[in-house]
């Protein structure tokens, strides 16, 4: 089993089936795991905040018999009041691992480097694989299985996005990312993901036209069109990613059973409208609680003794 979680591609692809069959385990028996990681300290390191990142994270590491120690930018504030290296080389000293939730991948990076203990990704701008792998979860546990699904991304091809081709390169779903001319998927993330797709077979495209994006999509997702650090963008975005807005209309052109998924949090009547996001369909807060099940397997997988 590989040592860190930076991006989906660090698990094989039966590590990340063996992920999803023990999540479910947890998911149904919350005591059967109880006492999986007793003792052992997960430190969470938050540059950036988040509801979903912070609540999973913290209830998970306990659900399974751990400890959690918080530390935000006024503990820490990686790389300016105190190296990378530093707080590498004095956590994995102190605790059993480490989260972080940051802006630059090269913070994870070098963590994963520097640390010997076990570095899981909970967010940087150019992926968030702890959601990827709930939302996969999801998927399996509304569809079944993978095969043959296609899964439609629209909006920015932002973190979300990448850690989607990622996942879905690996585990045989075809990902499509419609998005607007200038704001595709990283170029080196989108050919990562095509050269994993030859594995299984699955198709990772970009589309321009919401309507091409969304036919025959199993599911439709979409996120904010501003990440956090992007807010004075948010009016030009808006006009931009308007015609990429997930309504009834876009989400008719798309399988009669298609699911409808966001990451979290919503703006209400941008990027999706009410209609869709509290319909029968809408999986939103059952893929949000998959958040819990998807990292409580992960952490036990890389902290769990031997």
């Amino acid at each position: 089993m590989t040592k860190d979680f930076l991006m989906v591609r660090d698990f094989t692809n039966p590590e990340i089936h063996e992920t999803f069959e023990i999540a479910l385990e947890m998911k149904k028996d919350r005591k059967k795991y109880a006492t999986a990681l007793q003792g052992e300290t997960l430190a969470m390191i938050f540059e950036k905040p988040s509801l979903r990142t912070r609540t999973t994270f913290d209830v998970g590491i306990q659900q399974l018999g751990g400890y959690s120690l918080y530390l935000s930018p006024a503990e820490i504030n990686l790389g300016k009041r105190e190296s990378v290296y530093d707080v590498a080389k004095n956590l994995e000293r102190m605790v059993q691992g480490i989260m972080i939730r940051t802006f630059g991948h090269d913070i994870v990076e070098n963590m994963s480097k520097y640390a010997s203990i076990p570095i899981i990704n909970g967010l940087t701008d150019y992926s968030h694989p702890c959601q990827a792998m709930a939302d996969f979860l999801t998927i399996k546990e509304y569809k079944g299985s993978f095969k043959g699904l296609k899964l439609t991304y629209m909006g920015d091809g932002n973190n979300v996005a990448h850690s989607l081709m990622d996942a879905g390169a690996r585990l045989g779903v075809d990902v499509t990312i419609g998005c607007p001319r200038g704001y595709e998927p990283n170029l080196m993330a989108y050919q990562q993901a095509v050269e994993d797709a030859k594995e299984t077979g699955a198709k990772i495209v970009v589309e321009h036209d919401p309507a091409k994006a969304v036919a025959n999509a199993d599911a439709v997702y979409t996120d904010v069109w501003a990440s956090m650090g992007q807010e004075s963008e948010t009016e030009i975005r808006k006009a931009i990613f308007m015609p990429y807005q997930v309504n009834e209309d876009l989400m008719s052109k798309a399988k009669s059973d298609a699911i409808f998924m966001h990451c979290l949090p919503a703006h209400r009547g941008w990027e999706v409208t009410d209609g869709v996001i509290d319909a029968p369909n809408s999986v939103v807060f059952p893929q949000a609680e998959n958040r819990l099940h998807a990292q409580k397997a992960i952490m036990y997988q890389l902290m769990k003794r031997d």
